[in-house]
């Protein structure tokens, strides 16, 4: 995964990273992207963003995104997902999901434990979270994730974009951005292959 590096990925990063994924879609320039007037903290040493364009409803996408709890059924490298309150998800809705991490020559192999909170969502529009990823050994101190579903001819745009911070990902900017783009363009090529191939139901309403 990486030759001197001492962090780990966050969810999803490992496995793609080992199957050298390339992006889905080019980015596209213009404003910076946000959720309800908010997005990613421009500070940010380590970001990355992607963009996919997924052949099914704009809905269905949202749906199979928005509903947590099933993301191990669609995306092997999430062993487990659950929500920490009940009801729709709304802002300050907290999640807790799982991914294992391979041993690295500074790192011990482990299992990553994150713990987002919903910070903006709006329905068939986008969602920002965020949180910690820690693991024995491995610990990134924040990662902010943003999705925003645009529709658009033949289908729906899906952009995404994260950081990291914390000093462990941060003592290699390059690989760290490395490793986490290869997560994002994996990540959307799930969410692709299973929006277009498998009818979803969708979650409850969305505040």
């Amino acid at each position: 995964m990486s030759r001197a590096l001492a962090v780990l990925a966050v969810p999803l990063t490992v496995t793609a990273l080992l199957a050298g994924g390339a992006p889905a879609v080019a980015a596209q320039p213009g404003p910076a992207p946000h959720c309800r007037g908010e997005g990613l903290d421009p500070a940010a040493r380590i970001r990355h963003q992607a963009d996919i364009l997924i052949k099914a409803p704009l809905s269905r996408v949202f749906a199979l995104q928005a509903d947590v709890e099933r993301w191990p059924g669609w995306q092997a490298p999430v062993l487990t997902a659950e929500r920490l309150d009940p009801g729709p998800l709304r802002a300050g809705s907290r999640f807790r999901w799982t991914t294992p991490a391979p041993a690295t020559a500074t790192t011990p192999a482990t299992v990553l434990r994150i713990t987002s909170t919903v910070r903006r969502i709006q329905r068939d529009t986008c969602i920002l979270w965020s949180g910690p990823a820690v693991g024995d050994g491995v610990r990134i101190d924040r990662g902010t994730h943003l999705w925003t579903f645009t529709r658009v001819k033949g289908g729906v745009r899906v952009h995404t974009e994260e950081t990291w911070t914390g000093p462990q990902v941060e003592a290699d900017v390059p690989t760290s951005t490395a490793i986490l783009g290869a997560g994002l363009q994996a990540w959307l090529r799930d969410l692709k292959t299973t929006a277009e191939r498998h009818r979803v139901t969708p979650p409850s309403p969305i505040r």
